[in-house]
């Protein structure tokens, strides 16, 4: 039998030591944000909101809770990149979460390299396995059912173009479990990463004709 629920409306708080929606909705990928400012400058930040939304076109996106640089840069160029979080890029991918000035390049900052891309002017990081090259096709302002808005922004874009190590393909399929993702839990500092020990497999059911 189940047991007791601990149950509470969020617009009056939860009643526990930390909300606990962040680590119910997780792990999450990590929306690890290179941008170009139209003056140049480049940013690069971690967002715990990210997802993938649709297959063709590839669709990405992620939520700024706050007009942050990256919502900014993206608004001004239409452009963005997505790169992979591994965990050998762990804890340079933490200090690229530090709240510096807009001027502040978080390449720099954290020992990373920004290479070109091949279509946008926004480039990739490097030293992360796979990214990809986006163009921006929505930003919308959330609102809750009041219809006030609030101050986070949904910045969706489609993927034009895909870099993959070649090393992470095996067979022509990408390899998931070997690449190490590194996810975003729900605690103030909690991640997770993939595995083959997470692995199992499941086909869809096949649709028998009457």
């Amino acid at each position: 039998m189940p047991g007791p629920h601990h149950f509470y409306e969020p617009r009056q708080g939860h009643g526990l030591p930390h909300d606990p929606f962040n680590a119910i909705v997780g792990p999450r990928p990590i929306g690890w944000i290179s941008s170009r400012s139209a003056a140049g400058i480049l940013n690069l930040a971690p967002y715990s909101f990210f997802n993938a939304f649709n297959y063709l076109p590839p669709i990405v996106g992620f939520a700024s809770i706050g007009a942050k640089d990256s919502l900014r840069n993206i608004e001004e160029t239409g452009e963005f990149g997505w790169n992979l979080v591994t965990m050998p890029l762990a804890e340079r991918m933490n200090q690229t979460c530090a709240a510096v000035p807009a001027q502040v390049d978080e390449f720099e900052l954290a020992g990373l390299t920004p290479a070109p891309s091949r279509l946008i002017g926004a480039p990739r990081v490097a030293e992360s396995p796979v990214s990809f090259e986006c163009r921006l096709t929505q930003i919308v302002q959330l609102q809750g059912l009041d219809g006030v808005k609030v101050p986070t922004w949904l910045v969706l874009g489609e993927v034009v173009g895909v870099h993959i190590d070649t090393d992470l393909l095996r067979d022509g399929v990408y390899d998931t479990a070997g690449a190490g993702h590194v996810l975003r839990g729900g605690g103030p500092a909690d991640y997770f990463t993939v595995g083959t020990e997470q692995l199992f497999r499941m086909a869809r059911p096949q649709v028998r004709s009457a």
